[in-house]
């Protein structure tokens, strides 16, 4: 089969591999029909995560059918449409028992496109099937579908319900890229009384307001003074960083009130400097997080009761055998306006 492999920072290829197999009765394999890049792809091509090593095929966002399934398989049968989620679970280990399923011991946690081969690719092998897939509902496009593998449940949990987004609340999201956008449509279930969008883009700001952000500010000109203004001068009761950047964790804590939380869910490479010398003082929160996803069912249920308006998140769209030129449009969202980009067969 063909897959995006990756060859050293910044080296990628399409390339034929091997055909992936079930190596443990809890495996399937799937056809790939939908696929996705996340920021973490490029984050990853970037040496931003050192334990991808050469050869790793990519990816950890799909929409597939199954095509074979291991004997200890129960909840999946040959032919069934599924979701494949960014995390997978063993389901016996101390974490996942809590829920916490991005942290698990068993050998789960974020390992696709990872430490074992990803999903961008004909075909993919999906460990711990009956707890890391969801069967998808005919009402569901593949389209919107792959946005539940890991966008829209990251950006809630880890930054909506992490940073405790509440009724009334001035929310800021500094980084309007696909990962923002999800925060500011999972914010808005929330009624916050204000979300301000933060981003060094024009075009990423014009898409903030689509998704329901109210004020938007250029990064480079003064978040602070705009936050300020907006609440009497206490700041943001909540702010996500949703870049990665050392500068932009830096502003998050600048642009924070007294009592508030920061949310972080950017991926860093760097070291961010922690300014506990203006920050002891002032009761803030600060969460970290990766995606655990046990809020993928409920998302999935909004996204069919029509609650989750994903129309806009997709900008452009390729045959699968085009990723290499979906990866440059995505890497490129200044010029190309990308936002999230689909792949299918």
């Amino acid at each position: 089969m063909k897959a995006l492999v990756y060859g050293g920072p910044g080296q990628r290829s399409w390339t034929e591999v091997p055909d992936p197999r079930v190596q443990d009765p809890k495996d399937v394999v799937i056809r790939v029909d939908a696929v996705t890049i996340c920021g973490t792809d490029l984050h990853i091509l970037g040496g931003d995560v050192p334990e991808v090593t050469p050869g790793r095929i990519l990816g950890h966002e799909a929409v597939g059918t199954v095509v074979e399934a291991g004997a200890g398989v129960s909840a999946l049968a040959v032919g069934d449409r599924v979701l494949a989620s960014c995390i997978s679970a063993c389901g016996v280990c101390r974490f996942c028992r809590e829920g916490s399923y991005g942290q698990c011991l068993g050998g789960g946690g974020w390992i696709l496109g990872h430490t074992v081969d990803g999903v961008q690719a004909e075909y993919a092998r999906i460990p711990f099937a009956d707890l890391s897939t969801y069967k998808l509902p005919a009402s569901v496009t593949d389209e919107a579908a792959v946005l539940l593998a890991d966008i829209l449940p990251t950006s809630y949990e880890v930054g909506v319900l992490n940073g405790g987004v509440r009724p009334g609340d001035t929310v800021v999201v500094v980084g309007a890229g696909p990962i923002g956008l999800a925060a500011i449509l999972g914010a808005r279930l929330f009624s916050p009384a204000h979300i301000v969008a933060v981003d060094k883009a024009q075009s990423r700001l014009q898409a903030a307001k689509l998704f329901g952000a109210d004020t938007t500010v250029m990064a480079d000109d003064d978040p602070l003074a705009a936050v300020r203004s907006l609440t009497g001068g206490l700041g943001a009761d909540v702010v996500m960083e949703a870049v990665g950047t050392p500068e932009t964790f830096e502003l998050c804590t600048s642009l924070v009130r007294p009592g508030g939380r920061v949310a972080n869910i950017g991926v860093h490479g760097k070291p961010a400097t922690l300014h506990l010398e203006d920050l002891w003082i002032r009761n803030v929160t600060i969460t970290t997080g990766l995606v655990d996803t046990y809020s993928t069912p409920k998302l999935l249920g909004m996204l069919v009761a029509g609650q989750l308006d994903t129309g806009h998140m997709v900008t452009h769209r390729f045959p699968l055998e085009e990723i290499m030129q979906a990866y440059d449009a995505f890497s490129r969202p200044a010029q190309t306006g990308a936002l999230k980009v689909v792949l299918t067969r």
